[in-house]
């Protein structure tokens, strides 16, 4: 995308997000997708002011997200930037205020955004009445791809959301389930109308795929 560097404002935009990935006790899969979920609702909705008009110029346009990690003494001083850290069941992630896409901060840059691949786990039942993203059974995706997507879909069925239900949902700390969807479970949640992730297709999918649902 063509960027016009006299004027902040047309600077595209992008949420860093960084999983902790350690070598010898690296999260379960399904945690490190709910953490970013959460991290991208807790950001959005409980920011610092400071923060206030970055987040509402990146909510206002494409919300890219970038999913890097970081171990030892890198994901020590990615706990020194300015962020919000989101501890979820195995998985620590840090999100940050958005910053252009071309002008990352040096300490998030140098940090790696391939090898984020986890194991897949086995998840319990959903609690009924527990928001939930659906994954794309036809998009190949690593972790770190999906826990963008995730955290895409999350922020999607947020706006979609009638004002009382985000209440309830923000009073509640954004309690959120996050599965890979059998193709049965895809189909019949599009026909039920949930809310669709289109990817942007810069990285790892086509442009436009259908990457996740939101499921309220």
């Amino acid at each position: 995308m063509s960027q016009v560097a006299s004027d902040p404002d047309t600077h595209e935009l992008a949420l860093p997000l960084v999983v902790r990935l350690e070598r010898a006790t690296p999260p379960l899969r399904t945690d490190a997708l709910e953490a970013a979920a959460r991290a991208v609702l807790l950001i959005l909705t409980g920011g610092r002011p400071e923060w206030a008009d970055a987040i509402a110029r990146w909510d206002a346009h494409r919300i890219r997200k970038v999913v890097r990690r970081a171990r030892g003494a890198h994901w020590a001083r990615a706990q020194e930037l300015d962020g919000l850290t989101v501890e979820h069941g195995s998985a620590q992630v840090r999100v940050y205020p958005p910053v252009p896409v071309d002008d990352w901060p040096p300490d998030l840059a140098r940090l790696q955004v391939g090898g984020t691949n986890l194991d897949p786990d086995e998840p319990g039942p959903v609690r009924p009445g527990t928001p939930l993203v659906l994954l794309s059974p036809h998009a190949e995706m690593s972790t770190g791809k999906a826990m963008a997507q995730a955290g895409h879909a999350a922020q999607l069925g947020w706006r979609a959301l009638d004002p009382a239900s985000r209440v309830r949902w923000q009073d509640e700390r954004f309690p959120l389930a996050v599965r890979e969807a059998t193709a049965g479970q895809w189909a019949r949640a599009l026909a039920d109308g949930a809310v669709v992730v289109h990817d942007g297709g810069f990285t790892e999918v086509a442009p436009g795929t259908a990457t996740a649902l939101f499921v309220a």
